[in-house]
């Protein structure tokens, strides 16, 4: 799930070096935190946050395959 996250993230944005992708397991869930360059928040977030909703909308389908829950969270 890590590097969906990271590969979509390093795609959208201008400065892909500074992608970072962050995992923090659980028992049933484990949190992405996606921390990319202040430039490029607004990409990564997209209008009205679709951009964002399609990448836990993905993260997501991906993550119900595994039978385990995914949460994205954008860091600024």
């Amino acid at each position: 799930m890590k590097d969906l996250i990271y590969f979509i993230a390093q795609a959208l944005v201008d400065n892909p070096e500074q992608v970072k992708v962050e995992e923090v397991q659980g028992n049933q869930t484990s949190v992405l935190e996606l921390k990319v360059a202040k430039e490029d928040l607004g990409k990564v977030i997209g209008k009205q946050g679709r951009t964002a909703r399609a990448m836990r909308t993905i993260l997501s389908a991906a993550s119900a395959k595994v039978k385990k829950r995914t949460v994205l969270e954008i860091i600024e």
